[in-house]
C-alpha cells in the first residue's frame, strides 16, 4: 500500500464539507490549522505540497445572506467572489505560522483543454513548487460558465496531480473510503482497501455523494482516479473531518488506495511521444549531447525551425544528421523561435521585447 512518506509531490483536495460547518456556515479554523500542521509536517520532510481547495461559494453565500439552496450562476459567481479572498486569507493564515508562503491560483477547464494555456499552468506550478510556496489551487467561480467548468474539484484535483507530475493525490472526503455500496444507505457495505485496477464492476459500485455542500460523488472521484492512476500517480480516498487527517492516513486510518498505473514522468514522456508533431526543429551537435544527457533545448542550439506552430504545440526534434532523436512542445510560436534560433539565452528579451523563457523546449516536456 502507498504511504504519503513514499510520495515526493502531493496534492491534496479539500471540500466544502470539511472547510465550512454545515449549520452555520462559518469557516472550520481549528480544522484548517491542523490541516496546516500536517502540510508542515509533510513540507519538513521535503515534499512538495499543492492544495486543492473548494469554500469559497460556501464562505462567500453567508457572507452575502445567500439561502442554503442552488444558486442561480450569477449569485453563484458573485459569492464565489467575496469568498475566494476569504478562503485565500484563511489558509494564509494557517500555514503562515509554520513560515509557509501560499499563493492563490484560480483556473477553469480550458486551462487543460488548451495546450498553450496547460504549459503556462504547469510552468507557474512547477516554479511555485521550486520556491518552496504551497499553491492553492480552486476553480475560477467567478468568471467559469457551464460550458467552461471542470464542476467539482476531485476532477480538478486529479488534473493538478497530472500537470505537476504528482506521485500521490490525496482526496478529503466525507467517506473514508470506495465502498461495494453506499455505506449511509446500505450497511453491509464493504470498503475496499486497495484497487489495482478500476474495472467495470468497480463502476458499477459508485454511487451519489452523501453531502450537502460538496458537488463530487463517488462516481466523480473514480474518474478522478482514472485519470491520476493512468498518469502515474496513486490516489486515496479517506475520511477528511477528524484534526489531522493527513497523519491520520498515514497513520492507517480507513482509506481506499488506487494504485498508479505507471511512473508519473514516464506516462507523461508516453504522453509527448504518441502526439502528431506540428513542426521540426533540427539541433547542432552541442545541442544533440546535451539532449542525450537530459538537458533541455536551448536556442543556442537551434539550426533549423520548419512549420505553422504555436506555444504548447508538439515538434519533432532531428539532430545534424536528419535522424529524429524524439519530440517535446513547443514553449515558443513558430515564428518566436525562428528569431531566436542560434541566439544565447541571454538575448532572448532584446530579440523579442520580452523576457521569454529559456529553453525552447523544457526536458520536462520532451520525449526521446
Amino acid at each position: 500500500m502507498a504511504t504519503l512518506t513514499d510520495a515526493q509531490r502531493i496534492v491534496v483536495k479539500i471540500g466544502s464539507a470539511l472547510l465550512v460547518d454545515r449549520t452555520s456556515g462559518a469557516l472550520r479554523a481549528d480544522w484548517l490549522r491542523a490541516l496546516a500542521a500536517d502540510v508542515a509536517w509533510l513540507k519538513s520532510m521535503g515534499k512538495d505540497v499543492i492544495l486543492v481547495s473548494s469554500g469559497s461559494i460556501a464562505l462567500g453565500r453567508r457572507v452575502l445572506g445567500l439561502a442554503a439552496q442552488e444558486l442561480p450562476l450569477e449569485q453563484s459567481q458573485a459569492a464565489a467572489a467575496v469568498g475566494q479572498i476569504r478562503l485565500a486569507g484563511a489558509y494564509e493564515e494557517a500555514l503562515a505560522p509554520h513560515e509557509i508562503t501560499t499563493a492563490q491560483v484560480l483556473v477553469t477547464l480550458e486551462d487543460s483543454a488548451d495546450r498553450r494555456r496547460y504549459l503556462n499552468s504547469r510552468a507557474t506550478l512547477e516554479t511555485l513548487i521550486s520556491l518552496g510556496v504551497v499553491p492553492i489551487v480552486n476553480e475560477n467561480d467567478t468568471i467559469a460558465t457551464d460550458e467552461i467548468r471542470y464542476g467539482d474539484n476531485d476532477r480538478l484535483a486529479a488534473q493538478v496531480a497530472v500537470t505537476v507530475g504528482a506521485d500521490a493525490l490525496i482526496l478529503l472526503s466525507d467517506v473514508d473510503g470506495f465502498y461495494t455500496a453506499n455505506p449511509v444507505l446500505d450497511p453491509t457495505a464493504r470498503r475496499y482497501d486497495i484497487i489495482d485496477r478500476i474495472t467495470p464492476e468497480i463502476e458499477a459500485m459508485a454511487g451519489d455523494g452523501v453531502s450537502g455542500l460538496s458537488k463530487g460523488g463517488m462516481i466523480t472521484k473514480l474518474l478522478a482516479a482514472k485519470m491520476a492512476t493512468a498518469a502515474g500517480c496513486a490516489m486515496a480516498i479517506t475520511e477528511g473531518s477528524p484534526n489531522n487527517p493527513l497523519k491520520l492516513l498515514e497513520n492507517g486510518a480507513p482509506s481506499t488506495w488506487f494504485t498508479a498505473q505507471d511512473d508519473p514522468q514516464v506516462a507523461r514522456k508516453r504522453w509527448i511521444a504518441a502526439m502528431k508533431t506540428r513542426g521540426v526543429v533540427a539541433v547542432d551537435e552541442g545541442a544533440a549531447r546535451a539532449l542525450g544527457s537530459g538537458k533541455s533545448l536551448l536556442p543556442a542550439g537551434i539550426r533549423h525551425i520548419e512549420g505553422d506552430f504555436g506555444r504548447g504545440d508538439p515538434l519533432a526534434i532531428l539532430g545534424p544528421d536528419g535522424r529524429k532523436l524524439g519530440q517535446g512542445l513547443s514553449r515558443y510560436t513558430a515564428e518566436e523561435a525562428s528569431a531566436i534560433k542560434g541566439c544565447q539565452s541571454t538575448e532572448i528579451e532584446a530579440i523579442l521585447g520580452y523576457a521569454g523563457r529559456a529553453a525552447v523546449i523544457h526536458r520536462d516536456d520532451m520525449a526521446l
